[in-house]
């Protein structure tokens, strides 16, 4: 797929459209800058509104962390409900908790509404890597099925989740019964051909330099372009660099990566996976696996804070899951790849309203498929003049990193290193 780095998604790309550069003038309600999932949400959403809009990205839709993703598609935040009701209240906390649950409903209406081909699949399972992980797993199901009145959850204890993958490394864990996993870029690629039938533009490798204001609106410039609009919609999360500075401090660009097995024999996938459901474990450094549709494992491991990749991906993911599945030894990896996402310091989004023309979502900290999906959405609405749900989210502070945007990189070093530590012990 051209434009797009090797990896097994970009190799099973479906719906793959081309959009042209920017050159010369556009004029918009909206211009959106990153064709990821806000980006291409919230696009969507204010189409369907029947504002006219112009969306920009520097390489091609869904070509950062978007499309290179592990796919998971699960309800809850990095917070725990008390947490959240400390900060705003347990009013505030139950709006976050179901606009949680819609993000997930949201994600699954859009690719029935759009009749999107990302093999979408059911079913999230947390699993413990440590025992006192697995107390606290379970008393979080026991809060949510108690206190929220949610029961598409439960507790899976130690045996339950043997049987399940196949290996006794975890202590239990909680199964999402109504969560998802899919085929992250397939699902961006159709959300863009969504967007270019509701009728808005496009622009590819039409990456922004500049932003100017004037009384109005905005002027978003590109080398070969520029596009005059009312407000301007910042959706670059970890690839937002040097263009805003008064947000580029609010997240932390961190690097994760995947690899792709070839297709493993039927035994061999129903073993690690009976129930084909996606997995994601306890570690502060996370693991996280599942099956591909064509029966690949594409498991996720292992992170840098540098701007540069591993030089062998493949090597460098493949530890982590012969870790656990010592049995894939001589299983062929066909691809390994990697992609740059956005952390905030309490690992919430980070939502806000820059000025009268500027909006921003980002910082999703690895929650990225369904609440990027709803942060599209909800600010459409608040852009569209209904901002209460996004102000949901405004209403949690979303601090700076110690030292701005120069020295957050040794203090998220030095804190990474420490809580990889905590892992092994």
């Amino acid at each position: 797929m051209m434009g797009h780095i090797d990896s097994y998604y970009a190799a099973t790309a479906k719906g793959v459209s081309e959009h042209p550069r920017l050159q010369g003038e556009q004029t918009a309600d909206v211009c959106i800058v990153g064709a990821g999932f806000t980006g291409l949400s919230a696009a969507l959403h204010l189409a369907e509104q029947g504002h006219s809009v112009v969306l920009l990205d520097a390489e091609r839709v869904g070509w950062g962390a978007s499309g290179r993703n592990g796919g998971q598609v699960c309800q809850g935040h990095n917070m725990d409900h008390d947490e959240l009701s400390d900060s705003l209240g347990k009013d505030g906390a139950d709006r976050l908790w179901q606009l949680s649950l819609e993000s997930v409903d949201l994600v699954k209406a859009l690719i029935a509404k759009h009749k999107i081909d990302c093999d979408l699949k059911s079913g999230v399972l947390h699993v413990a890597n440590k025992a006192g992980h697995a107390k606290e797993m379970q008393a979080s199901v026991r809060y949510k099925q108690d206190r929220l009145r949610y029961n598409a959850i439960r507790y899976v204890d130690r045996q339950e989740v043997a049987d399940l993958l196949g290996t006794d490394h975890y202590h239990g864990g909680e199964y999402w019964q109504d969560a998802a996993h899919l085929h992250p870029l397939n699902y961006a690629l159709g959300l863009a051909n969504a967007c270019t039938q509701a009728g808005v533009a496009i622009f590819e490798q039409s990456r922004v330099t500049e932003i100017q204001k004037n009384a109005a609106g905005v002027v978003v410039k590109t080398a070969q372009g520029h596009v005059s609009a009312a407000s301007v919609v910042l959706a670059c999360n970890g690839y937002l660099e040097k263009l805003e500075p008064r947000i580029a401090g609010k997240i932390m660009p961190i690097n994760n990566f995947i690899l792709a097995t070839e297709p493993l024999p039927d035994t061999l996938a129903h073993k690690i996976n009976r129930d084909d459901v996606a997995v994601a474990d306890s570690r502060f450094v996370i693991n996280y696996f599942k099956l591909s549709a064509d029966n690949r494992l594409l498991w996720g491991g292992g992170e840098n804070y540098t701007r540069r990749f591993p030089s062998d991906i493949k090597q460098f993911v493949r530890k982590h899951m012969l870790e656990f599945y010592p049995e894939l030894q001589d299983v062929q990896i066909d691809y390994g790849w990697g992609g740059t996402l956005a952390i905030t310091l309490n690992r919430m989004p980070h939502f806000a309203r820059l000025d009268q023309h500027t909006w921003v979502a980002q910082g999703y900290s690895g929650h990225g498929v369904a609440l990027a999906t709803l942060g599209g959405k909800l600010l459409a609405e608040a852009i569209g003049g209904q901002s209460e749900r996004f102000e949901t989210f405004t209403q949690l502070p979303t601090r700076t990193f110690p030292g701005g945007t120069l020295l957050r990189w040794p203090g998220l070093v030095a804190g990474m290193l420490y809580y990889a530590l905590r892992d092994r012990l």
